[in-house]
């Protein structure tokens, strides 16, 4: 039952500050989706020093609606209440009680359905908009892995994965949440209404067809959307595939699955992480089939021991950070050229050394600048010459740190574009092109004023002979 004094007529909240739904009392509102409204509220009379005092009331009223989408919000409640009943876990949210509103005075309210669940410090977006470091990375991709796993074997789909339904609680620990739309399994798949956020969405799912129960959704689906929160985690909320639009973003997709481009995922994912995200994103069904969240997490866990058994050289003094280069074969699924990176501490660059040197051509005597063509790699982008932003490259401001967005010059170059160098550095950090060829080997580039930028020598297929950079 809904108490306190009736709403101003021009309030644009259902709920404000200050109103009670049943033993709670509404402090604010926290958030807003299609469906919902979300308030954080607290006990009216606090008398439990164990109890849950802070919490978050999930609005899903029904007013206004046409009967099927009443009985729809209806079934999401009702979802949500069997699965938290069935399948509690610390990785996801927990549901502390469930109330309808009955408010006849207030059509907007009445009939509402109220989920109450604990409060959390924030979603996962909240954090990607500030970045997040690869050890904090780990933590939280290990959490959402732990709460699928869970999910999976408790015979649920969550069908709706994404950093706004990653919530990260007051204590830091990471819980999934919102399970309106989830899907219990029967067999091997179940049937769930065509919904869900579009940039989130398997491939399979655009050609399912509708019957009577629905699309089919299968465990897949949620590893399809943990690929695509793995690659945002690592990249600072950057995702896999490009365009300005959700729509722009699921036609890359599509063309990704049907074999007409190739993934691109943005060089500063590490290594590791890359490689799951790229199994998590097999463009169909069954190739992604045998990456469940089971062995995704016992992968995960298996790199985390084996990293914690080789402290970081770091902790000696003098030592620079050691970091292993291995060339990975990734599918590369849209060209979107931007250079895939792999760092070495220069004390471990030995062996990449012995398998480059051929690369490096002997310097000559003569100290005038050389002319360099700019190589891209990536066959999609040799033909065009439209200049398409999509397939330019970008010159660092040093070879000696990380070829990343934050270490380029504002100065964007193409394939075939002619550059005048003026010396060359064979001691600068590895890079790997998209022909997994790779080279420690950097021209100085001129541009024009006292600028000078730094070319990696995997982007050019010109061996100049130049004097080594002082």
């Amino acid at each position: 039952m809904l108490q306190g004094p009736p709403f101003p007529e021009d309030s644009e909240e259902l709920l404000p500050a200050g109103h009670r739904v049943g033993e709670w009392t509404v402090t604010g509102p926290i958030g807003e989706g299609a469906w919902a409204t979300v308030y954080a509220a607290h006990r009216t009379d606090p008398g439990n020093d164990d109890a849950d005092d802070t919490v978050a009331l999930k609005v899903l009223p029904t007013a206004g609606l046409a009967p099927r989408q009443a009985r729809q919000i209806a079934e999401a409640a009702r979802r949500e209440a069997e699965l938290a009943r069935t399948a509690p876990h610390p990785r996801l949210v927990r549901l502390l009680d469930a109330l309808v509103l009955t408010a006849p005075d207030q059509p907007s309210l009445d009939g509402a359905t109220v989920l109450v669940m604990e409060r959390a410090r924030g979603t996962l977006r909240d954090l990607l908009t500030t970045g997040v470091d690869e050890t904090e990375g780990t933590r939280i991709v290990t959490g959402i892995c732990e709460g699928l796993a869970h999910l999976h074997r408790s015979g649920w789909v969550h069908t709706d994965l994404k950093p706004e339904n990653v919530l990260i609680g007051t204590d830091g620990e990471v819980r999934l949440s919102d399970f309106g739309l989830a899907v219990e399994l029967t067999g091997t798949h179940g049937h769930g209404a065509p919904m869900g956020t579009p940039d989130y969405l398997p491939p399979e799912r655009w050609q399912e067809p509708l019957g009577e129960h629905g699309v089919k959704v299968r465990t897949s689906a949620d590893i399809w959307a943990l690929g695509i929160v793995i690659h945002e985690v690592f990249a600072a909320g950057g995702r896999p595939f490009p365009g300005t639009t959700p729509t722009a973003r699921c036609a890359a997709a599509q063309q990704y699955a049907e074999g007409r481009a190739a993934l691109r995922l943005a060089a500063a994912v590490p290594p590791f992480w890359r490689a799951l995200a790229a199994d998590c994103l097999a463009p169909t069904h069954a190739a992604r089939a045998p990456h469940t969240a089971e062995s995704l997490l016992a992968r995960i866990r298996a790199h985390h021991a084996h990293h914690a058994d080789r402290p970081d050289s770091s902790d000696r003094p003098g030592q620079r950070p050691r970091r292993t280069l291995r060339p990975l074969r990734l599918r590369r699924r849209y060209p979107r050229p931007r250079p895939r990176t792999a760092l070495l501490a220069l004390a471990s660059c030995a062996t990449v050394a012995a398998t480059v040197t051929a690369l490096w051509p002997h310097p000559g005597p003569s100290g005038q600048p050389a002319h360099v063509r700019v190589f891209n790699a990536e066959r999609g982008c040799q033909d065009r010459t439209d200049r398409d932003p999509q397939c330019s490259l970008g010159l660092a401001v040093d070879p000696l740190r990380p070829y990343t967005a934050d270490n380029v010059v504002p100065v964007r170059v193409w394939h075939d574009d002619t550059l005048d160098a003026d010396c060359q550095l064979p001691t600068g950090l590895p890079v790997i092109n998209e022909e997994d060829l790779t080279s420690t080997l950097w021209y100085r580039i001129r541009l024009p004023g006292p600028t000078t930028a730094w070319l990696p020598a995997v982007r050019t297929r010109d061996r100049p002979a130049l004097l080594r950079c002082p």
